[in-house]
């Protein structure tokens, strides 16, 4: 009322418009030129700052477990053109290997999240690596991974070795003689691929034929020590890959930890994820887990685990209720059966 802002414009123009005006004119805008020493440090916007790790890492399959995992997102162009050529070709499928239960026999697969089958984890992760290699964005990579700058044997480097790329059954045969060897784990495996695509996201390197051996060597080498409890010294390894030394070992590592920012933590959820989706990629591939036929040493085996997770966690319901009910006459909660492998 009375305002000179309101009395001094038309009534189709906004007051707000004109009064942003006139404070614009009356104070400039200061830029980095015009700041001297004198008057303090010139600010960063905002949006031309980085963004946060916290943000950066929501679309990192190995440190979020609803990020897609990499390998997967670059097997799917092999399957499609496979499907579509089976298709369009109308090749039949072949022969059914898998197995499916009947009346009689029950077929139960042995392998869980919690204890995979080593041999079917270690084909799954070569093929997950094998994807990574054929599939790859590019060339990029760091001297310490080359094989031809660190040798892994004496035995002559081939000049085509940065572009031949390998067969999924070397790079089964690599990983396999390693674990064999040091006798690890089926979560090792696992834990081995998170750690490869950790490096691959963190360091922004492709995976290639010229360093393929020495990233899943260092991916191996941290997942071991890092899972197992008796982990495996670098001196042991030294034994299995006989032209490799001490120093190189202790080097690589440094180095690979480095890149991961000595991030190490694989949370249970990231790790379920890359379990489940390795099974994934062994359906798409025809490479089916072992059924084995339900026997009753094992039908007994499985009723004695049911029985004990349901007295537990019929234990827990009513220490629950008991914190909880009110009323008298509440009726308890219906408990469903079920067989825990």
């Amino acid at each position: 009322m009375g305002g000179s802002v309101s009395c001094c414009i038309s009534p189709g123009e906004s007051p707000k418009i004109h009064r942003r005006e006139v404070e614009l004119e009356e104070c400039p805008i200061t830029t980095a030129e015009d700041v001297s020493e004198d008057t303090g440090t010139y600010l960063q916007h905002i949006s031309d700052r980085e963004l946060p790790d916290e943000l950066a890492q929501e679309t990192n399959p190995s440190d979020n477990p609803r990020a897609s995992t990499l390998f997967l997102n670059k097997s799917q162009t092999d399957v499609r053109e496979k499907r579509k050529s089976n298709y369009l070709n109308h090749t039949s499928p072949g022969l059914l290997t898998k197995k499916y239960s009947s009346c009689s026999t029950i077929y139960i697969d042995d392998s869980t999240v919690s204890q995979p089958n080593l041999k079917s984890t270690i084909k799954c992760v070569a093929l997950a690596i094998y994807y990574h290699i054929k599939n790859r964005d590019s060339n990029r990579s760091v001297d310490i991974f080359d094989e031809k700058k660190y040798p892994l044997s004496r035995e002559k480097i081939p000049d085509d070795y940065s572009v031949v790329d390998p067969e999924h059954k070397l790079i089964y045969r690599f990983i396999r003689t390693l674990f064999s060897s040091a006798q690890l784990t089926a979560e090792c495996a696992i834990v081995t691929l998170v750690y490869l695509e950790r490096l691959l996201t963190y360091a922004e390197m492709d995976i290639c034929p010229c360093n393929w051996k020495r990233i899943v060597l260092g991916a191996i080498l941290l997942a071991s020590k890092v899972w197992d409890d008796q982990a495996v010294w670098n001196v042991d390894y030294c034994q299995i890959l006989k032209e490799m030394t001490v120093e190189d070992m202790n080097e690589m590592e440094r180095h690979f930890l480095e890149l991961l920012q000595f991030n190490i933590n694989v949370p249970a959820s990231v790790y379920a994820k890359y379990y489940f989706d390795l099974r994934s990629l062994a359906d798409d591939n025809n490479l089916s887990f072992p059924l084995e036929p339900l026997s009753n040493k094992r039908a007994q085996k499985l009723e004695a685990i049911s029985r004990l997770c349901e007295d537990k966690y019929k234990d827990l319901g009513k220490s629950a209720m008991r914190r909880s009910v009110s009323a008298d006459n509440l009726v308890g909660v219906k408990k469903t059966h079920a067989v825990l492998s």
